[in-house]
């Protein structure tokens, strides 16, 4: 295979950014994440793939649950935050204000938007785990103006240096 051909033909994919959020009787786990799609009409159903030496897999296989909390445009900073791993406490992971959701997974008080989801299915290959869940709590605390799909925050909105896959 020509390994340039398939890592540019990779970064062509589109990415918004996610913060992953988990928490089990291990602590509040946090990530950023960008490989999520939605699966399912009925359940709603989505998917996202973690990597599994990360402290955030442990949490949520332990916990059997996680939240999604979408970024704005203007949340590149909140990103960064998230693309190491971060101290928590019961009021703040990574520096940033949370409420417990109904999953008990940390929802990010600054995240215009969320949803919480239970584990159902997880398959384990290479050095990701695609992890399914279904959706069981959504929010959205910043209406969007326009499409819904143009306000949130996209790997390529933090420069043309910054890539991830390929």
């Amino acid at each position: 295979m020509d390994e340039k051909a398939k890592k540019t033909a990779l970064r062509m994919i589109p990415y918004g950014l996610y913060v992953l959020t988990s928490r089990s009787s291990e602590g509040a786990a946090a990530a950023t994440v960008n490989w999520v799609t939605q699966a399912s009409f009925e359940p709603p159903l989505v998917v996202v793939a973690v990597k599994t030496d990360s402290r955030i897999y442990g949490v949520l296989r332990s916990s059997g649950a996680f939240a999604l909390n979408f970024l704005g445009k203007d949340q590149g900073e909140v990103a960064y935050a998230f693309f190491k791993p971060v101290e928590s406490d019961e009021r703040q992971i990574g520096g940033h204000e949370y409420d417990v959701g109904t999953t008990g997974s940390p929802i990010l008080r600054a995240a215009p938007a969320f949803v919480e989801c239970r584990v159902t299915d997880v398959v384990e290959r290479g050095d990701h785990a695609v992890v399914v869940g279904e959706v069981v709590e959504a929010g959205v605390r910043r209406e969007p103006e326009g499409r819904p799909d143009e306000a949130i925050l996209w790997l390529k909105d933090l420069g043309p240096k910054i890539f991830y896959g390929g």
